[in-house]
């Protein structure tokens, strides 16, 4: 399965890395390494996230928590998993993904 990000995930990543620097900067290559590892192994077990119920495909949109403070929205798809959207659980968000 071939693991892609949105351009929207790209940022977030980007973003993160920013704020855990902001925090923890002696955390901040250790923390963003584990993320990419995690997600990583999101192709190998697709189904370990929980199905996002306000999608309109049912399962098809899930959210995968992170050592309790990182949340992954992603999809999946037959050959691929894109993930969507990366945010740490203390960032306020506007809207809902």
């Amino acid at each position: 399965m071939r693991l892609l990000y949105s351009p929207e995930a790209v940022a977030d990543l980007a973003r993160l890395r920013a704020f855990i620097a902001e925090h923890d900067p002696a955390a901040t290559g250790r923390i963003a390494a584990e993320l990419v590892s995690r997600i990583d192994r999101l192709c190998a077990f697709p189904a370990m996230g929980h199905g996002v119920p306000e999608a309109p495909t049912g399962d098809a949109v899930r959210d995968f928590a992170f050592g309790h403070h990182y949340v992954v929205r992603y999809s999946v798809h037959d050959a691929a998993l894109v993930v969507l959207r990366i945010w740490h659980h203390r960032e306020e968000r506007a809207t809902p993904d």
